[in-house]
């Protein structure tokens, strides 16, 4: 019948945007919502994806990965609607414990330093909670998800952290393919992506974008970063600078302490102290724990090869640890005000021998784009509540180590699966006109906003 092939799609959030990433599929009276994340540039309530427009208890909820931009909402999703089984990876349900469990304090604390009267949007008993209803599934494994209709969903590798997953949704009449974020090219340690099978056909294709924008020319390999890298931090090393590499806590910060950690066994450049802090090092236990979920020839250091990053908040503590040469990995990646790469940041551009490197994606809207952008003299807020300090340093730089597909990558994903449906999410807008442009000949093309439903046929 016809309505066996009907299914509606809606974004509750990562419709034209990177961020609160939500995306709901409907059918025949059942709700399955792929992702429940929040945004790292909102605040309160407006960081959640628009779950008020959910109608009822959804039926499942399928987590591709542990950033909080794409899990972060689901205690939240658990408070709101009691029941809601979740299904995710093994690393990934580890590492959500980690990351939900750290949003909760870093929650409380902007509920002080800000009056955000909403936060902490849950607590540690939500989290709890939720953990405890995510079921945990292996990859290339197909299991049918607990409700009333069967829907049959299979993890596929993503390539993208430690245990994110595409996920391929095969329900009546219908079968949907979300790649989640994908990277298709090899780190350090993250094997690219897994291709689907030539002989899956796919209905729908919901594809990331956020290197559409990019364009791949500008770019060397990510062996050829690795190499400007090493110039950029050996002559800052060298120079008796030290040296701020600002990475997320998952994902970046593993990747790039063992490219480091590489480079000085090459004796490429200086053997000096590396540093990591806090969450980034509570979740590269779990990377030793998940090592067989590596690619099979990274070489994962023993976490103890890396110092323990002090308490960036003493100023005197921070003098201290930059009269000698370093190399400093911390959180946030994007430097948000009153993080620990913020902090470091705050006495490093006064001086003009240091060097901050940004190894990942910087929204327009954060400080350390703000930061990378500025003039020399300009003054930059790097800490809330305090005088903005004036930019000395110049050696500040971005490098490409993205762990999301280039836009010929992601052309190609859909180029191989040749879907009938083509949705384009999580990217900018220019991100998202150019997968539009460029890339689903034969498909018919959506690029949905927040809170529109679009219906699709098999």
């Amino acid at each position: 019948m016809d309505s066996s092939t009907r299914i509606n799609f809606c974004a509750l959030g990562g419709g034209g945007e990177v961020g609160a990433n939500c995306f709901e599929l409907s059918f025949d009276g059942h709700q399955i919502l792929l992702d429940c994340g929040t945004h790292p540039k909102k605040e309160g309530e407006a960081a959640l994806p628009a779950l008020s427009l959910l109608n009822r208890t959804p039926d499942a909820c399928i987590v591709t990965h542990a950033h909080v931009d794409h899990c972060g909402a689901l205690p939240y999703l658990s408070r709101m609607f009691s029941g809601v089984r979740a299904y995710a990876t093994a690393p990934t349900g580890r590492i959500m414990d980690r990351m939900l469990h750290n949003s909760v304090p870093v929650m409380e604390t902007l509920a002080r330093e800000r009056a955000i009267a909403e936060y902490p949007l849950y607590d540690h008993g939500d989290v709890g909670y939720a953990l405890r209803m995510t079921e945990c599934r292996d990859f290339q494994e197909p299991f049918f998800l607990r409700m009333n209709a069967p829907v049959e969903a299979t993890f596929i590798e993503a390539g993208h952290v430690l245990g994110s997953a595409s996920v391929l949704l095969r329900m009546p009449g219908h079968t949907v393919f979300y790649t989640g974020d994908i990277s298709k090219a090899p780190q350090m340690l993250m094997g690219g992506h897994r291709s689907l099978p030539k002989d899956v056909r796919v209905d729908t294709l919901i594809i990331e974008s956020t290197q559409g924008a990019s364009n791949d020319e500008r770019y060397g390999t990510y062996r050829e970063e690795i190499d400007t890298l090493c110039e950029a931090v050996g002559a800052v090393l060298r120079g008796g600078g030290s040296v701020l590499i600002p990475s997320f806590a998952l994902g970046r910060t593993q990747e790039m302490v063992n490219i480091l950690a590489d480079l000085q066994e090459n004796r490429r450049i200086p053997f000096v102290p590396i540093y990591t802090a806090g969450l980034g090092r509570a979740i590269y236990e779990l990377y030793e724990h998940f090592s067989d979920y590596l690619m099979p020839r990274a070489e994962l250091r023993p976490l103890d090869r890396f110092e323990r990053l002090g308490n960036v908040w003493d100023s005197g503590g921070v003098e201290r640890l930059l009269r000698k040469p370093s190399i400093i990995v911390a959180t946030s990646g994007m430097m948000v005000e009153n993080t620990p790469s913020a902090l470091l940041a705050q006495q490093m551009i006064a001086k003009d021998h240091h060097g901050i490197f940004f190894v990942g994606y910087l929204d327009p809207d954060t400080p350390g784009y703000r930061l990378l952008h500025a003039p020399a003299g300009t003054p930059v807020q790097l800490e809330l509540n305090r005088p903005p300090v004036e930019k000395k340093l110049e050696n500040i730089r971005q490098f490409r180590f993205s762990a999301h597909a280039s836009r010929s990558d992601l052309a190609a994903v859909v180029d191989r699966i040749k879907p009938k449906n083509t949705i384009y999410i999580h990217g900018d807008p220019g991100a998202l006109a150019w997968m539009e442009s460029n890339t689903g000949n034969g498909s018919t093309t959506h690029v949905p906003s927040i809170g529109q439903t679009i219906t699709l046929e098999a």
